[in-house]
Formats: structure tokens, sequence, C-alpha cells
């Protein structure tokens, strides 16, 4: 507002300027604060922008973490895999899993090893500390087939420690069972059940190694009016769980060769 050189004038510009004096303060201040309105606004975008990539960020890491542990888990089933093979009495040939097959009817899974690698029809599989996992049903150049323990098609004979004789193990799914136990034997929750790796005359012998762990009896059922006994196991090997298997190459059981020897 220009200032009047008339006194007069000048009063009137004073009472003017003294009456518009609350609202210029309250234009001035609500400028103010539409300013810190709107520089508030602008904090929360920011903020909300770094909280979104923080979270990105988390989630990256989460992701990393769960692919380093996977890694890590894999690599300590190989390295027991190899270790187990430097030990082991029989040749074998290191495999991954590739894919599995889980239901009622069938319990199988697929390595990534083949015909080209040396495994047969027939070979056993074993897992870490040498837990039987069960027998290859199907051999390609390049990948392979193997009936889990667990199939209800499976059929391995256990002996329970101290016992005189062996008896049927078979597939239940995610327990396997073992039956026709002599009534006599004494079967306690906790014994653990290997191969019984029988041999009998004329090169007879068992379709699996002597020796083998099949699992933990966890139930056992008994009737006193019966003559045999039934237990369930808990298998030894992670059935649903594997990795990495070994694939003895140079064991021979079953019945022996009917072709004439070269």
């Amino acid at each position: 507002m220009a200032v009047s050189s008339n006194p007069a004038a000048r009063d009137v510009q004073r009472r003017v300027a003294s009456l518009f004096a609350p609202i210029q303060a309250a234009l001035d201040g609500l400028a103010g604060s539409v300013s810190s309105v709107g520089s508030a606004v602008a904090d929360v975008d920011r903020l909300r922008s770094d909280d979104a990539a923080l979270r990105a960020a988390n989630d990256r890491l989460a992701a990393d973490n769960a692919r380093l542990t996977e890694a890590r888990r894999e690599n300590e089933q190989l390295s027991a895999a190899l270790g187990l093979r430097d030990a082991f009495g029989y040749r074998t040939v290191a495999a991954p899993v590739i894919g599995a097959e889980s239901s009622e009817l069938r319990r199988a899974v697929t390595i990534g090893r083949g015909t080209a690698d040396g495994i047969a029809t027939g070979d056993v599989v074993v897992g870490d500390g040498g837990a039987l996992v069960g027998r290859v049903t199907d051999a390609g150049p390049s990948s392979a087939t193997v009936l889990l323990i667990s199939d209800a098609a499976s059929i391995v004979i256990g002996r329970l420690p101290n016992a005189a004789t062996g008896a049927v193990v078979g597939g239940l799914g995610r327990v396997v069972g073992m039956d026709r136990i002599d009534a006599s034997e004494h079967v306690s929750v906790g014994d653990q059940v290997v191969t019984a790796g029988v041999a009998l005359p004329n090169g007879i012998r068992s379709a699996y190694p002597k020796g083998l762990p099949i699992g933990r009896v966890v139930y056992v059922r008994r009737d006193p009016n019966a003559v045999v006994q039934t237990a369930w196991l808990l298998p030894a090997a992670p059935l649903d769980r594997l990795e990495y298997v070994l694939v003895i190459t140079d064991y021979e059981g079953g019945l022996p060769s009917l072709e004439p020897a070269p």
C-alpha cells in the first residue's frame, strides 16, 4: 500500500492497515499451514516410497536366504552321500532326485542318472547312513525310476535285533509294516530293523545286501491267540525329502543267472 504525505490520509491508511492486519496475519498463517501440509504430504509419500523399497529389499534377502539354505541342505546331503560312498563296501553311483510320485497306490522317485552311468533295473538304492530307499524298477540312458520301500508293491525281508528269523517288510505309504513276526520274538518300540540279507544254497540270496537300515519300530500289534505279530516302522531314510541317493551297481541278488558262463 502506498503511503500518502497527507496527515489525514496517512491516518486513514494506518486505520485500514490495523483493520486488515489480523486478516493478513491469518492469510500468512494459512499460507504457512498449506506449505507445511504440502511438505508433510511429500514426507509421507517419501516415507511410503522408502518403506516399499525396504520391503522389496527384505523380500529379496529372504528369497536369497531361502535359496542359500536349500543349497546348503542339498550340499550336505551330497557330501553325506559321497562320504558314504567312500566308506561303502560296494561300487555306487551318486544320483540327484529330480522327481517324485506319491499317491495311495504308488511311491517312487526319479533320479538323474541312468544306464549311461552304469545303473540297471534291480539296483539297490540307499540314502544317508546307508538307509534303504528302494530299488530301480526302470532305467533309461540318463534317468531311472526308484520304487520306494514305502510303496505297497515293495517287499523286503527285515530282521529285528537278536531275532532268530527275518520277517516281511512291506510299504504302507508314509510308514512300512513288518508282518509275520514270530510271536515268540520280543519286539519293542524303538527297535531298529535292518535288511536280513538271506543267502541260500545254489547262489540264491536276498535282493538286498545284509545290514542296511530299514526303519525304527513305532508301534507293535500283538494278538495273544496268534502265532505272529505285526510292527509298524518309520523308515530310516527321509523318503519324502530325498535330494541325493546312492545306487549300488555291483550287488547281485535274487536268483542266479540262467545264462551259461562264457
